[in-house]
């Protein structure tokens, strides 16, 4: 009990700090975004690494670092994103009246690099794991992205609380792509099955009598559904969407300058 505890407080923590970091750098001046995008990569390169020792270790530390390995990576898929690094061909919103597959089209073009970089990180967390006996990580990065699919469609076809203001200000033409509606036929759909995953996640993680490397993974994998879940609750709840770091709303945003590019 004592160790389930410890993992969902780790879980929390690492989620929290991660996501409120990659805000913060969000937030920051333009001519300090290529310095962090650097940075990031480090960290990456430094993640696979982890991610590989983690995948043959077959203990409780082992699943909590594969976990922590694929946070870093996707970490760096999304700071290259919001400091505007790996974005899309597209840099601006449509034109009035621009609707239906066309407008699909255009949200395409807007974040198409960032999905084939996430494709690619995909590929090497899946190559890095193939075979191992402790595929934590692989599983980890594999609920990040469907729950990061599933906003993206959620956010397209329209929720209550879009959370444009999580966007750094060279991004914010991408809140064109944004629908505000009181709901989409695909949300309760996602609500489902983030919640089906969770439940199965907690049961098969409960029904392990002894807390070995496979309760320790089950353990993980069902704290960072859960959170899934939570952020998809955050679309339609009438609260700011970035409220767990209200904190970071208080410093300053700065409007882009045409000549700074990365």
């Amino acid at each position: 009990m004592v160790t389930g505890l410890l993992i969902v407080l780790y879980v929390v923590g690492v989620w929290w700090c991660s996501t409120g970091l990659i805000l913060l750098l969000g937030r920051r001046p333009r001519r300090s975004h290529a310095a962090s995008v650097r940075a990031a990569t480090g960290v990456m390169a430094l993640a696979t690494l982890l991610l590989r020792w983690s995948a043959g270790s077959t203990t409780v530390r082992g699943s909590c670092a594969g976990f922590a390995a694929a946070v870093l990576i996707w970490g760096w898929l999304e700071i290259t994103f919001l400091l505007g690094a790996l974005t899309g061909p597209r840099r601006s919103s449509c034109e009035p009246g621009c609707h239906g597959w066309r407008h699909l089209v255009h949200a395409i073009e807007a974040i198409l690099y960032h999905e084939l970089a996430t494709i690619a990180a995909g590929l090497l967390v899946f190559a890095l794991t193939w075979h191992a006996a402790n595929p934590c990580g692989l599983w980890t990065f594999m609920i990040l992205w469907g729950m990061r699919i599933s906003a993206k469609l959620n956010l397209f076809l329209g929720v209550p609380n879009t959370g444009e203001s999580m966007l750094p200000a060279h991004l914010r033409y991408l809140g064109a792509f944004f629908r505000r509606r009181a709901l989409n036929m695909l949300y309760p759909l996602s609500v489902a099955a983030a919640l089906l995953l969770s439940v199965l996640l907690i049961d098969a993680a409960r029904s392990i009598p002894s807390w070995d490397f496979r309760a320790g993974e089950l353990a993980v994998l069902a704290s960072l559904a859960v959170l899934g879940l939570l952020e998809h609750l955050m679309l339609i709840l009438p609260v700011p969407a970035d409220a767990p770091w209200s904190a970071m709303r208080s410093a300053p945003v700065l409007r882009p300058k045409p000549e700074s590019v990365l």
